[in-house]
């Protein structure tokens, strides 16, 4: 097999879950000497001082286009056309925005395409309009024309099967890599109390940040939050109304591996608001530490716990469990979930056996 991969900034990893998952295929690939004649990542020049031609074993393209933002679109099919153009027989894209390419590919070439379709991204509150619309197109046309689509999440499996009446390979994320950094030196990541919860997560609504905000205001177990607050208005706005709450302490994003792994270890339980997407990598990363864990009360996030967290959906709700925070015993059950369904070794091996069966 010739493998390309696109659809992500690139590897190292430096930008969040999709990028993450690159960086652990190529180094599974590497480490279980994997029939592969060549591996190829497409990265973002922007996103890299450092250029290396290879990762890991795997050959790494360049293009000038940024990654995010409307330019993906542009990126991606760009990506999938040089990619054919080598004779790439295997094409991994993660995410649908560059889907719109995938009609032509089928035309000009005889390459297996395989596509991860993300969470329903036209669902999220931030698309409007014409975003909104491009999104689901971008969907349909990816699962249409994919030869194979891949589900990180059974929700996700779900809502194609009942909307595009096609059968998707479920295929998580693995989070085991969150405690594996072993810090030689001692890491500052500020003065934090000795006793808290942690939420970590992009700052955005859906993401129910003000309902977790809300539920701590008055809470006597302190909040640690993570999180891009200076990225929008609204973060801002919400960090500037809860800048003086004594039982909140708002934190810029941390991305070093060793303090992630401190400040996710010295926690007392997880609060996970997200309400969209699929399995998200930051709870199977925490599910990982094996603390308890308190989720918002939604399909993705029942289906990733095996029904086995705590759940809310309302501000009170979540402040009523934070009340009882000591007699949620889940993190030991989390832990063993996650051992047995979110190990890069495992998802690994999925992800090449589906490529072969491709």
């Amino acid at each position: 097999m010739k493998i390309a991969i696109t659809g992500t900034v690139g590897v190292p990893a430096r930008y969040g879950g999709f990028e993450t998952l690159v960086e652990k295929l190529v180094c599974h690939a590497q480490a279980s000497d994997q029939p592969i004649d060549q591996l190829t990542v497409y990265c973002s020049k922007q996103a890299y001082e450092e250029r290396p031609s290879h990762y890991c074993g795997a050959r790494l393209r360049y293009s000038r286009l940024n990654a995010n933002g409307i330019q993906s679109i542009i990126y991606d099919c760009v990506a999938a056309l040089d990619a054919i153009w080598r004779r790439h027989d295997r094409l991994l894209v993660l995410g649908v925005s560059g889907a719109i390419i995938f009609p032509l590919l089928r035309l000009i070439s005889r390459a297996r395409i395989v596509t991860n379709v993300d969470g329903i991204e036209w669902r999220r509150p931030k698309w409007t309009g014409l975003g909104r619309y491009f999104l689901k197109w971008s969907e349909w046309l990816a699962v249409r024309f994919a030869h194979e689509v891949i589900a990180d999440n059974q929700g996700i499996a779900d809502y194609l099967k009942e909307t595009y009446k096609i059968e998707a390979r479920v295929i998580a994320y693995g989070g085991d890599h969150a405690v594996q950094s072993i810090a030689e030196e001692p890491i500052d990541i500020g003065l934090i109390p000795d006793d808290y919860a942690l939420a970590l997560c992009r700052i955005e609504p859906e993401n129910n940040v003000a309902m977790i905000l809300e539920a701590f205001e008055n809470s006597s177990l302190p909040l640690v939050f993570v999180g891009n607050w200076n990225n929008s208005e609204f973060g801002r706005k919400l960090r500037s109304q809860y800048a003086h709450s004594p039982n909140i302490l708002m934190l810029d994003p941390i991305y070093e591996p060793t303090a992630l792994q401190r400040i996710r270890g010295n926690a007392s339980a997880y609060i996970h608001g997200h309400s969209a997407g699929g399995t998200n990598p930051a709870l199977v990363e925490m599910m990982h530490v094996g603390h308890p864990i308190l989720a918002f009360d939604c399909s993705f996030n029942r289906y990733t716990t095996e029904d086995c967290a705590a759940y809310f959906a309302s501000a009170p709700q979540l402040a009523d469990l934070v009340a009882g925070i000591s007699d949620i015993k889940n993190g030991s059950l989390m832990n063993e979930i996650a051992n047995r369904r979110y190990r890069w070794d495992v998802i690994g091996a999925e992800y090449f056996s589906l490529l072969r069966e491709a």
